[in-house]
């Protein structure tokens, strides 16, 4: 007997590639995804989709043509993992163009699987980087093409006065940009394909939603006081530049080819540049008290203390929230980057009466803000930060790591002295002194004196530096005479001589695993590299990998060590383009710390979230939560989830501290 099998039927596809290509008056650069979709003149014009490895295909809703049914379910099936490169953009035009909510968790973002492969953040980068074909890389036509139909134009005699390109305007183009928004789909998925080996863990992409949710929500600001200040800038500019031009007799007092010529016929001066750096050196040959009161207007015209307010303004929604502030994986670590507001470097708060200034500047009390801080640029550059405030109802508690690259460093060298002193929640300034010293140190106490040659030491000697790095960190400001840098130097390394080990033992490591083409395991720290296609892995204690694409062992192109090195293929943070860059111990040391550091925090913000907190900011090791003022909970409850340890990061002294409050500060 013969058994009827009931024929099976075409597989359920598992992946969605969507592109859509959108119009706003709105620029996305400045203002940020979500102030773009918001414009009122917003408008979906093509939508580029493929299922698995079926053809792409375009929906041109400009010809009236309208999402298919087969993608709607899609997008409503959390079987299906929708995907797009910086995902964040389709998911909210899906959401605000076709009235579908898919939450994070059903998607996959083609950029955050490429920059943990140590590639570039552009589309067009990666497939450079990877060596894509003409037929699948993206088309260089493009960016013409989105200026042409996606933004506005001047209008003219030549194109009848319009404000804005149709497709029926320009049917040949039209045509083009639609084949552009379908190579899109295609490079994603084939850029999605070649990495697929490489997708980060679960961990991972639950630390990818958190950081969707936390741009969606946005971080609420003070309309009121940002647009005060804003005001209150400008009338002080205003005034200094009055005060310049008749010092100087300047028609334009921020120029610099003014000024160089001005201080050449005032002073006898030749001024080869006006740089941060340069300045200095510039002020100290002034001679003349005309000279020095010039330069001491120009300091403070050239304080840029409103482009966070102007930024807030300029992206805030009707709401008053700034949302997309943060880019997942924004560095090669996996650290995350500023946009927008840039709340990774932000003024610290020096002021002792923030309230006092802050209610003076909301209030527009020009005189008396002048009048009580003399500096009104400095004053709004405090008040940065307290333009931030919790939701409506609630109140921040803010909480950060104490020391964590210094405690990761020397948990990872396993330096016991200095994971003692942490234990101990003692000065690890003062300690370190004490150690290059030999004997005791204490702050504002007996040899305090040597303090701040710990200090130094330890902010610029931990990845391998040497006088250079002290130099750029001011120890000449400290007095410090080339012969001292170098004592200080031996000193520090002698000191703490596990962690040189450790430089030397990642560096072996990584050389002989790209040499061997097999794993190795760094003799101190217990690190291990992989080699695969190309690309070294580095496996941090959080099991996360950091990659290195294109990684080489050979004769250095810079010729700045001897010997062979060890390079990669990344972004030259001096170049800003893809090239590749040499490596070294020190260098490896700190990635090794950075990305420790990072996933510490992820696991952290994740232990937060579990416990029902709703971050709003993170910036750098430190978050902030807006909470319900009624609310039971307290500071010390954040604190205690940020100082537990870790399961596997077993003898890490963590700590943590923080405050509670109506508006955001930093001490």
């Amino acid at each position: 007997m013969t058994e009827n099998k009931k024929e099976a039927g075409p597989s359920r596809p598992r992946f969605l590639g969507l592109d859509y290509e959108t119009y706003s008056e709105t620029d996305i650069a400045s203002c940020g995804a979500f102030k773009y979709i918001s414009d009122p003149h917003f408008e979906v014009l093509l939508l580029g989709y493929a299922f698995e490895d079926e053809p792409v295909r375009c929906v041109d809703f400009t010809a009236g043509e309208t999402l298919p049914d087969t993608v709607r379910a899609a997008l409503l099936d959390p079987a299906i993992t929708k995907t797009a490169y910086n995902c964040a953009f389709e998911r909210e035009v899906t959401r605000a163009a076709c009235g579908l909510y898919c939450p994070p968790e059903q998607w996959l973002d083609t950029l955050v699987i490429a920059a943990s492969c140590g590639l570039p953040l552009g589309l067009g980068a990666v497939g450079e980087a990877m060596g894509l074909t003409p037929d699948k890389a993206k088309m260089k036509e493009g960016k013409d093409l989105i200026s042409y139909f996606c933004k506005p134009c001047k209008p003219s005699v030549a194109n009848g006065g319009r404000t804005r390109v149709r497709p029926m305007d320009a049917p040949d183009k039209w045509e083009t940009f639609k084949a552009y928004n379908l190579r899109d789909v295609e490079t994603e998925r084939t850029i999605r394909e070649e990495l697929m080996a490489w997708v980060p863990d679960e961990t991972e992409h639950r630390f990818w939603c958190l950081d969707a949710r936390i741009n969606e929500n946005g971080i609420k600001f003070d309309r009121p006081l940002a647009v005060a200040a804003e005001a209150m800038d400008s009338r002080y500019k205003a005034e200094l530049t009055e005060r310049a031009m008749a010092l100087t007799g300047m028609e334009n007092p921020k120029s610099a080819q003014q000024i160089k010529a001005w201080l050449r016929e005032q002073e006898g001066l030749e001024v080869p540049s006006l740089n941060k750096k340069a300045l200095p050196d510039v002020v100290a040959e002034l001679t003349t008290e005309k000279a020095r009161a010039f330069m001491a207007l120009r300091r403070e015209l050239s304080r840029s203390s409103t482009a966070k307010f102007e930024a807030m303004l300029r992206s805030g929604g009707s709401d008053d929230h700034v949302r997309g502030c943060f880019q997942f994986f924004g560095g090669h670590t996996g650290r995350f980057a500023g946009r927008l507001v840039q709340l990774q470097n932000l003024s610290k708060n020096d002021m002792g009466d923030i309230a006092v200034a802050r209610a003076l500047v909301r209030d527009g009390d020009y005189e008396t803000v002048k009048a009580l801080y003399g500096s009104v640029s400095s004053t709004l550059s405090e008040l940065i930060r307290p333009t931030l405030i919790p939701e409506t109802g609630c109140r921040f508690i803010d909480a950060d790591f104490s020391a964590i690259e210094a405690r990761v460093i020397a948990w990872l060298a396993g330096e016991e002295w200095r994971l003692n002193t942490f234990r101990a929640g003692e000065d690890i300034y003062c300690a370190s002194a004490s150690q290059m010293f030999k004997v005791p140190v204490e702050k504002h106490g007996v040899n305090g004196d040597l303090r701040p040659k710990g200090k130094i030491a330890e902010l610029a000697l931990g990845y391998g530096g040497g006088v250079n790095a002290l130099r750029a960190f001011g120890a000449d400001r400290l007095g410090m005479s080339e012969d001292d840098m170098a004592d200080t130097v031996h000193r520090w390394r002698g000191a703490s001589p596990r962690i040189p080990a450790l430089w030397r033992a990642l560096e072996s490591a990584a050389a002989r695993c790209i040499v061997q083409r097999t794993h190795t395991v760094s003799n101190l720290g217990g690190i291990r590299f992989d080699l695969e296609q190309g690309i070294l892995f580095m496996t941090l204690p959080s099991g996360r990998r950091m990659a290195y694409w294109g990684a080489a062992y050979g004769q250095s192109a810079e010729r700045l060590r001897s010997g062979r090195v060890i390079s990669y293929m990344g972004i030259d943070p001096r170049t800003k383009k893809w090239s590749r860059i040499e490596t070294f111990g020190g260098r490896l040391t700190e990635n090794l710390v950075q990305a420790t550091a990072r996933d510490i925090l992820r696991d952290k913000m994740l232990a937060l979230e579990s416990a029902g907190y709703d971050i709003r900011a993170h910036i750098h090791d430190e978050v902030l939560i807006s909470e319900p003022e009624n609310d039971r909970r307290v500071l010390n409850d954040v604190v205690a989830i940020l100082s537990a340890p870790l399961p596997w990061a077993p003898g890490l002294p963590l700590d943590a501290d923080g405050w509670e409050g109506p508006y955001y500060r930093k001490d």
